[in-house]
């Protein structure tokens, strides 16, 4: 049962959590998670945009800063001061997605960074230093096309390998022969997504797999005998709401669980009821529900981990810039075509003049001649 002063979502004391926390910067918490900061941001930034409050925070700083963590490899590291990485670089991309700045960064070196990581099998290191799992072939595939630059990889190497990864129960793991793990269940079948295969994906055993995950608490967890925690209300529901199942699951129960997790004194929310909160665990209870259309939140886009609206705005914007290029593109072949016409006319209009002139001395030369 829910504790009655969490009954309702917590808008506004999440909201003032978010801020209070980014505002922190003495703290031992601080120091200690430097090395992923990029991933902090971006988690407090999208659960602030889908509580409708992203302008709590300045973002022409956080732009900045953002920027400012790009290697010259044309990746992104967790902090100014870290080496650059795969989860970093997407979490660069979907904050300044966010901000709609991504024409700040130059597509093309971003590019050719993940291009550099693909292994001949498909999959993608996180790093120069070779580890491989499924969760950075997502954020290879996802970076790219938030820079509408999947081309610049083997899209099909990568869904294979993905595919490789498939298990008897119809889950995923991190690699080939690992164990179903609702986390990579969630990076495997969005990057199937982003690569247009989810055919590679059996359906419904996976989300019968998913289903199981659904505790008596009404909370999720990763695999089977673990004990529930928030953080899969995003990780499960995800992939469920890509491959169409979503209301396969108990909602009422499962949103219940995540509001009972919430800090009614100072705002956030915990893995479970009563632990300690973060931005981790409040970013994934948002989002999960959003997911299930809690009322006052904004849509995420299960694929993206970004504001439906976002995605929407990236998409816009490629249609009109495909629109706009096949049209000059079909504006420059029809002034081509007039301008061959145009010369094909004055070829002709010459060899007229051109016979005439021949009439014309023809004539002057029969004229001169002497009449026997």
């Amino acid at each position: 049962m829910v504790h009655p002063e969490r009954q309702k979502l917590l808008t506004e004391l999440h909201a003032r959590y978010i801020v209070a926390f980014s505002e922190n910067n003495d703290s031992f918490e601080y120091f200690a998670t430097e090395h992923f900061r990029l991933s902090g941001v971006y988690w407090g930034l999208t659960a602030l945009a889908l509580l409708g409050k992203l302008d709590a925070l300045d973002g022409t700083q956080i732009v900045e800063w953002v920027l400012r963590c790009q290697r010259p490899g044309g990746g992104f590291g967790g902090s100014e001061r870290h080496d650059a990485h795969l989860l970093y670089t997407l979490s660069a991309l979907q904050i300044l997605a966010l901000y709609d700045e991504l024409h700040r960064v130059d597509a093309g070196a971003v590019a050719r960074y993940v291009a550099s990581l693909q292994q001949p099998d498909g999959s993608f290191w996180g790093d120069e230093w070779g580890e491989v799992d499924t969760r950075f072939s997502y954020c290879a595939l996802s970076a790219l096309w938030l820079l509408d630059r999947l081309d610049s990889v083997d899209v099909g190497a990568a869904a294979r390998y993905v595919a490789a990864c498939k298990n008897f129960d119809g889950g995923f793991g991190s690699t080939p022969g690992n164990e179903s793990h609702a986390g990579q269940v969630f990076t495997c079948v969005a990057a199937l997504d982003i690569a247009g295969r989810l055919d590679l994906v059996d359906r419904d055993l996976l989300c019968w797999w998913l289903c199981e995950r659904q505790t008596n608490s009404g909370g999720l967890n990763g695999r089977p005998e673990k004990l529930q925690d928030v953080c899969y209300s995003w990780w499960c529901l995800s992939a469920l709401s890509i491959l169409g199942r979503l209301h396969w699951i108990d909602q009422a129960a499962l949103t219940d669980f995540v509001l009972d997790c919430q800090d009614e004194n100072g705002g956030g929310i915990s893995d479970r009821p009563e632990d300690q909160v973060d931005v981790y665990h409040t970013f994934f209870g948002i989002a999960g529900l959003s997911l299930m259309g809690r009322p006052g939140l904004a849509p995420i886009d299960p694929t993206f981990a970004l504001p439906v609206e976002t995605i929407e705005r990236l998409r816009q914007r490629r249609r009109q810039g495909r629109a706009a290029a096949a049209g000059a593109a079909a504006q420059q072949e029809q002034q081509q075509g007039q301008a061959a016409a145009a010369g094909e006319a004055a070829q002709q209009q010459q060899q007229q003049q051109q016979q005439q002139q021949q009439q014309q001395q023809q004539q002057q030369q029969q004229s001169q001649q002497p009449v026997e």
